[in-house]
C-alpha cells in the first residue's frame, strides 16, 4: 500500500508542467533553485527591461518570468 501512494505522489510532482506561452511573476512563483530555470534547471537566461519590468526567458525552454 506504501508504495502504491509513493509511486502517485512521485508521477504527481514529475507530471507538474509550466505554460510557456505564460509570463509568471517570481512573487507567485519563485525559483526552486536559486538563478536556475523551474522548468529544465538551466541557468543561461535572456534578460530584458521595459518600463522597469525585468523580464528573463530561459534560452532553453523559453519559460518567461517577471522579476
Amino acid at each position: 500500500m506504501e508504495n502504491e501512494e509513493l509511486l502517485e505522489s512521485n508521477e504527481q510532482s514529475d507530471s507538474l508542467q509550466y505554460d510557456l506561452n505564460k509570463v509568471y511573476l517570481y512573487t507567485e512563483l519563485p525559483d526552486k533553485s536559486s538563478g536556475r530555470c523551474d522548468n529544465c534547471d538551466k541557468a543561461h537566461f535572456e534578460n530584458s527591461v521595459k518600463k522597469g519590468v525585468f523580464l528573463r526567458q530561459c534560452r532553453n525552454c523559453g519559460m518567461k518570468k517577471i522579476i
